[in-house]
């Protein structure tokens, strides 16, 4: 056990070696040492600023992301079971997948202007078509004798898919919150830097042009990378806890 948890550390560590090397190089200004970045994140912390950021970004995050899955799964949930509003549905869900969110940048800072709401939004349309699709593929995986064995003691319509479909289809939906949770993060960062004044994106950016404060640009930059890692491993743990133990043991 405690090998193969020092064995985990091996790459981290050699990264780090190789980022101090070079760092160390002559004539490099543009790489700060790990050194200096541990120093600006402790600065950044001891003032107040990036707890500031990070609070900032947790709530365009939170917001974006639970307006999509109040829309997204129910939606996904109900167009699995029901045909004609899946194929009215489907090709304009088709249509908005691929278009970056990057995209909807200008769009979001007309309609909503510079603020919360315009992150907020971009999360949205990042997030809602990917949920709705897991939700459905989620639905769509429960097995047929569940749905015939339900039916038989009378259920149906919104009752079925509230007792039945959702908790044998929750474990798959997990990994689509996870799997969109990381999104989120990513098209967050970029929202800030042109949308908001405050929030990790925009530390990254005010750093840049504080006079090329690399190193407090590597300290958010870490940062978004150590809380997008501590959501992912709560997900991880949510999926193998017994917050499942109600799904049937044929959808695990």
């Amino acid at each position: 056990m405690v090998r193969a948890r020092l064995q985990q550390w091996v790459i981290p560590m050699a990264v780090v070696a190789a980022w101090e090397l070079l760092s160390m190089r002559p004539g490099t200004h543009v790489i700060p040492s790990p050194l200096a970045v541990a120093k600006a994140m402790l600065t950044l912390t001891a003032d107040g600023t990036l707890l500031k950021h990070i609070i900032a970004s947790l709530f365009r995050v939170t917001w974006g992301f639970a307006l999509a899955a109040m829309v997204a799964v129910p939606c996904g949930l109900l167009l699995a079971w029901f045909r004609l509003p899946r194929l009215a549905t489907m090709p304009l869900v088709t249509l908005l997948r691929p278009i970056s969110p990057l995209a909807w940048i200008p769009l979001s800072t007309i309609w909503f202007g510079i603020g919360d709401a315009s992150a907020v939004f971009l999360i949205f349309v990042t997030c809602a078509p990917t949920l709705l699709m897991f939700a459905m593929s989620a639905a769509g995986s429960v097995r047929q004798i569940e749905i015939r064995a339900a039916r038989n003691f009378g259920l149906s319509g919104l009752e079925l898919v509230r007792r039945v479909v959702l908790p044998a289809a929750s474990p798959q939906l997990l990994s689509g919150v996870r799997v969109t949770l990381g999104m989120a993060w990513i098209v967050l960062v970029a929202a800030e830097m042109i949308s908001v004044n405050s929030g990790l994106g925009f530390l990254i950016l005010d750093a840049r042009n504080a006079g090329n404060r690399m190193d407090a640009v590597l300290a958010a930059m870490i940062t978004i990378g150590l809380i997008g890692l501590a959501v992912d491993r709560l997900m991880h743990r949510v999926e193998r806890s017994d917050f499942v133990r109600w799904a049937p043991a044929g959808a695990r």
